[in-house]
């Protein structure tokens, strides 16, 4: 088999263009932000008050660098931390204003990289690309480092 060919190869393949195009997006919309702390961020807004390892698990990201990640949006005003009030170990992560009008100033962007990703197929080719590789993804869920755990 050539590699090139192989599944592997292009999952790498399409994250890395995911990442060029998400990147290209959002720096044309004035704003510096990765895929993970996107994802972080819209997590923390769909479900405000939630922790750090809720967090990681709920976007599919690894638990041990995750807190890099909301250093990050917190450093960039983006993420407040708060002790929680049950379990005074824990930290309650919540948007902040400033985080908030990031998130609807850069869904423009979001929407236009989501468009781009599947502009070589037709309308149908990509609703069913989209729920094919769901499907494989779901599958091969538990394999992962980081397996995502819905809310």
């Amino acid at each position: 088999m050539d590699a090139t060919e192989a599944p592997g190869h292009f999952a790498r393949r399409f994250q890395q263009i995911a990442v060029a195009v998400f990147h290209a997006e959002v720096s044309a919309a004035g704003y510096e932000l990765t895929p993970v702390q996107y994802a972080a961020l819209a997590q923390i807004a769909n479900e405000p008050g939630l922790d750090q390892a809720t967090l990681a698990s709920h976007i599919a990201h690894d638990r041990t660098t995750i807190g890099g990640v909301v250093d990050r949006l917190v450093e960039k005003g983006l993420v407040a931390r708060a002790i929680n009030q049950k379990d005074r170990r824990a930290r309650e992560l919540r948007v902040t204003d400033q985080g908030k009008q990031m998130l609807a100033a850069i869904a423009p962007a979001v929407a236009e990289t989501q468009r781009i990703l599947l502009s070589g197929l037709t309308e149908k080719e990509a609703a069913q690309f989209m729920k094919l590789f769901a499907k494989a993804i779901a599958a091969l869920n538990d394999l992962s480092r980081a397996p995502l755990r819905a809310a």
